[in-house]
């Protein structure tokens, strides 16, 4: 006894009939009535309002049936050098890599395409880059996973770009976006400001044997950014070696007094030794400078006797200096009340004035100039 089955396929999706495993044919909306078991038959149902078809037999039927095909399905093709963003409504969708074959069911949603050669020129137009950062920084790809390179440039860097590892040009700032079908891409960012380099506890003897610990800084900046790199692995590295073998140079041919006598002297040689090695390979070196000369303990005590003896015989001196001053003074004064008697009885008068400052009653007998006589002879 034969049984049938009924199927019904909706005006808004599409079938494939199979018949023990086998593909029978398509269904287009409508009843069909299907003779035979569940399991000798079957129909795989797809809804049109997504329009993607992926099925293991889609070259299969593109090759066999053919008329079919061009009757349901818009079917987008990629050459080996070429890529497909594809719009649904003309919103961007998706991407179809390089050698793909995608079929999209005609019908509810409208299916656009557009092919671009990256054979050559693998940058991302920015109308498309524009889509893809609306689409959250990342591609929806049909038959692959993030088929772009996306990367942003701040202000104030420039991105270095590496295709298949070889460095190809620099990016000024702002968005990049860049096929990565058939190569490897990669941007690495190069702060373009002034930045600043520390070298810090560098352990060193001077010429005198005082072992010292110095902390110096340089300030610098890329002027050619591809040059440095393609010049040296690590810029910053080398800069900081090439520091450290020329502030070696400079205090290991310096006394302890002469270095803190003349500390700029330091700079002076340090910079010197490097800006001129830096500046052909696109560095700036914009000065150099020590912030701290550290001494060993022992070290600082004796120069704290040393800086001690020394104030003190300094006051010593000056002490003495005032002293020979004022009696100098006292014995150019002399010479002249000696010589003129006014002036003599001008200083009794004045020595008689400070005295009088300091008594409450002053009597005088005998006049003003026994006074001044009494006076003197007190004074003897």
């Amino acid at each position: 006894m034969l049984f049938y089955h009924e199927y019904v396929v909706p005006k808004h999706e599409r079938g494939l009939l199979f018949k023990k495993g086998d593909f029978v044919r398509f269904l287009t909306p409508g009843t069909y009535r299907l003779f035979g078991t569940r399991k000798r038959c079957s129909v795989e149902r797809f809804d049109l309002s997504e329009p993607c078809f992926e099925h293991r037999l889609a070259d299969f039927f593109v090759k066999y049936y053919a008329a079919d095909v061009k009757s349901l399905f818009d079917v987008i093709e990629t050459g080996s050098r070429e890529v497909a963003v594809i719009h649904h409504y003309r919103r961007f969708a998706g991407v179809i890599g390089p050698e793909r074959r995608v079929l999209y069911w005609k019908g509810v949603v409208d299916v656009s395409s557009e092919k671009f050669d990256i054979s050559e020129d693998f940058v991302v137009a920015p109308r498309i880059a524009r889509m893809l950062v609306g689409a959250a920084n990342r591609v929806r790809s049909v038959l692959a996973d993030d088929p772009i390179y996306l990367r942003e440039v701040p202000e104030g860097h420039i991105g270095l770009l590496y295709v298949d590892g070889k460095l190809e040009r620099s990016l000024e700032s702002g968005l990049h976006a860049f096929w990565k079908y058939n190569r490897g891409v990669n941007v690495s960012l190069v702060d373009m400001r002034v930045l600043r380099q520390d070298v810090s506890g560098q352990e060193i003897l001077t010429r005198d044997k005082v072992n010292l610990r110095i902390n110096l800084t340089a300030n610098y900046r890329y002027t050619d950014a591809m040059k440095a790199i393609q010049a040296v692995k690590d810029p910053t590295d080398l800069l900081y070696k090439e520091i450290q073998f020329a502030l070696r140079a400079a205090i290991g041919t310096r006394t302890l007094d002469t270095l803190l006598e003349n500390k700029s002297a330091v700079d002076r040689a340090v910079f010197e030794a490097v800006h001129g090695k830096f500046a052909e390979i696109g560095v700036d070196v914009r000065s150099i400078g020590v912030k701290d000369i550290i001494l060993p303990g022992d070290m600082k005590n004796i120069l704290g006797k040393a800086v001690e003896a020394e104030k003190a015989a300094q006051a010593n001196v000056i002490q003495r200096r005032e002293e020979t001053n004022a009696t100098r003074s006292l014995l150019n004064t002399a010479k002249v009340m000696e010589d003129n008697p006014t002036a003599l009885r001008l200083k009794e008068l004045e020595t008689l004035e400070k005295v009088t400052d300091k008594i409450g009653t002053f009597s005088v007998y005998g006049g003003l100039d026994s006074v001044l006589d009494g006076l003197v002879r007190i004074k003897r």
